[in-house]
Parts: C-alpha cells; structure tokens; sequence
C-alpha cells in the first residue's frame, strides 16, 4: 500500500492492537480510509515523489484583480523541480515573472494554488489557443493533522465494518444500533479541505 494519511504502526496503537495477525486487514482498512477523504474532499493531501507535467487551459482559471493575474492550479507542494511554461502543441516558452499563491504557503505547511503574473498577463489578446504547462510536485507538502486523525476514524470504521456486514451494531448495553452514512466527527475534520463542486 501506499500515500495512506497515518502509519500502519499509529493505526495499531489507535485501536488497541499488538499483534501483525491482522496487518493485511488493517492496511486494506488505511488504504481504503485514505481513499475515501480524497473523493470526498476533491483532492489528495499526499505528495508526488518526482515533478509531472499538467497543461491548464487558462480561460476559466485566471482571477484577476489590481496585484496581477492569477492562475489557479492544483496544490503544488514542493518548488522543486517546478517549472512553468506558455505554449501550445510542442511550442513552449519558459515564464519566470510569476508569484507562488498564497504567500509562505509551503512554510506554512499549505500547497500552493496560485501562480500570480503582476507585471504581464497568462492569456495572449490574439485569440491563439494559448495553454499553461505546469511541470511540479503535485499534492500537499504535509499531511495535515485533522486529515490523519480523520483517516483513523474512518479506518477503524472499515475495519470494523466486518463484524456489521448490515450496517447494524449490536451490544447487550445499546441493543442493536444501525451505523450512519457519514461519520460526524470524520466530515468535522475534513470539511475545511472539502474544495467547492465536491
């Protein structure tokens, strides 16, 4: 398994367990928990080992304002190997007159989301079929806290999800107790990531 928001190791402390009997289980559980914040969030919060490219089309992604234009992008959580170009097709110039956005993002443990030009614009007044090339290390720089905290939840759920194959729990104290859809604590925590549209 792989990029899942909490250790293995910390999700066997959570729920109380010593023993690697159910190590394929609670990986599976992790995996699956991680997985589900990312759909409902609209985004992923682990970073990409090396840069790829992406191409925006600028028409719809550009705010403008008295600083600049902005080109909204996909979090980028490393400046390494970031590199960003105008073109078309196999024609692309280098640009270098931009701004990461926001400001000390990546200090602060934030992606950056904003490639702001103050001094030219992203689009071309010609009409040409202009495009931005994005070459970057994609996702967050961290994994924030409440997105792992909200993967022990959701994967303690999963994991105990087999002794409730119906969606119902029972105790001799509660009785039977049908599980809800969305977990209060989890959607709590993960709000605040949840981009618009999702």
């Amino acid at each position: 398994m792989a990029n899942e928001y909490a250790t293995l190791d910390l999700f066997k402390t959570y729920l109380g367990i010593s023993d690697a009997t159910r190590d394929d289980l609670l990986n599976q559980a992790l995996a699956s928990g991680s997985r589900s914040i990312d759909r409902a969030c609209g985004q992923r919060f682990y970073l990409d080992a090396s840069a790829t490219a992406r191409i925006y089309n600028p028409t719809r992604r550009i705010y403008s304002d008295e600083s600049g234009d902005m080109l909204l992008v996909e979090p980028i959580g490393s400046l390494a190997g970031l590199v960003v170009e105008i073109g078309s097709g196999s024609s692309w110039s280098a640009v270098t007159d931009y701004e990461t956005y926001p400001d000390n993002a990546l200090a602060n443990g934030v992606p950056v989301t904003g490639l702001l030009r103050t001094s030219s614009l992203w689009t071309w007044g010609n009409g040409s079929r202009m495009r931005v090339r994005v070459t970057a290390r994609w996702g967050w720089p961290e994994i924030p806290e409440a997105i792992e905290t909200a993967t022990l939840i959701q994967a303690s759920r999963f994991f105990k999800r087999k002794d409730s194959p119906e969606g119902v729990l029972g105790s001799a104290e509660w009785g039977a107790v049908r599980l809800s859809r969305r977990d209060p604590d989890v959607w709590n925590l993960i709000e605040p990531f949840v981009l618009p549209g999702f």
